[in-house]
């Protein structure tokens, strides 16, 4: 199985590699994606908004001729659900780490504060506590060095979807920062957080509880829980 990798906020392609030995090993194909605006500090960030990054997974899914499976962590995971709208026959299973689906009209963070066309990645103390679950002073280290400033406009930009038969694409949330019987608890209160993980068919929870950034904090446990989702479906 072909398997797309989509970063969150802040890191590249590269931000995946200690996540994927345990799929490389059982023979999938990963492809980690550097999103537009991303690829270095000095990348030119103006004009590049959300549907930029979702063309450009698109891109990619469009240069494999069977079926993948999307993986998105944070943010990456508003762009592969705009993905999954633009290509719903060509998805088998997106997989949402400490993310989920973005509805329509929703942004990923507007309140992020930003510098011109980058949104650079904030100070420590601007994050909850539950978000650095993990990640010790040399992890934090090592992401601030890595960082890459997000273009504004994917995280102010509305997502715009257009095609309800994303809602029978299969999926997997792997919790973390929020436990699953968190999760189904908003979905049972109606919750607009969890509005459009609702409405889709067929969904499975798989609890990694760790913070915000397991592909650093519990990165072979990430890779074990992506596998064990694709062993199931």
């Amino acid at each position: 199985m072909d398997i797309i990798l989509v970063p969150g906020f802040w890191l590249d392609a590269s931000s995946w590699s200690e996540v994927t030995p345990p799929l490389d090993a059982a023979g999938h194909r990963t492809i980690p994606i550097t999103l537009p605006g991303l690829e270095s500090q000095d990348a030119p960030r103006a004009g590049i908004g959300l549907r930029d990054h979702i063309n450009a997974v698109v891109a990619a899914v469009d240069s494999i001729d069977q079926p993948v499976v999307l993986v998105g962590h944070s943010g990456g995971g508003a762009i592969i659900h705009g993905v999954v709208d633009a290509r719903p026959d060509r998805v088998a299973r997106a997989i949402y780490v400490d993310s989920g689906p973005l509805g329509e009209g929703g942004v990923i963070n507007d309140e992020l504060p930003a510098d011109g066309d980058d949104v650079p990645l904030p100070a420590w103390d601007a994050f909850e506590e539950a978000d650095l679950v993990g990640l010790n002073d040399g992890l934090r280290a090592m992401f601030r060095e890595r960082a890459i400033p997000e273009p504004k406009g994917v995280a102010y930009d509305p997502q715009h979807l257009h095609d309800e038969r994303r809602y029978n694409v299969p999926v997997t949330v792997i919790a973390c920062e929020f436990p699953s019987a968190v999760l189904q608890e908003w979905i049972d209160a109606g919750h607009p957080y969890v509005a459009e993980l609702a409405r889709i068919h067929d969904v499975e929870y798989v609890d990694l509880p760790t913070g915000h950034w397991p592909q650093f904090t519990r990165p072979a446990e990430l890779g074990s829980a992506i596998l064990a989702a694709l062993d199931r479906g």
